[in-house]
């Protein structure tokens, strides 16, 4: 196990997988709700909100 995460390879592997689960999440819609809570998160340190 030591030697996978070692390799060059892993890095490739971990950065594939975590595109597909980015896909994965836009495909379910919850790009607009992550952007939503961040739009509500800096109004609320603003003092706007």
């Amino acid at each position: 196990m030591r030697r996978f995460f070692r390799s060059r390879k892993s890095g490739f592997y971990a950065a594939v997988l975590g595109l597909l689960l980015m896909g994965y999440g836009i495909y379910r819609g919850e790009m607009s709700v992550v952007v939503e809570k961040a739009i509500n998160i800096c109004m609320e340190c603003i003092g706007i909100g």
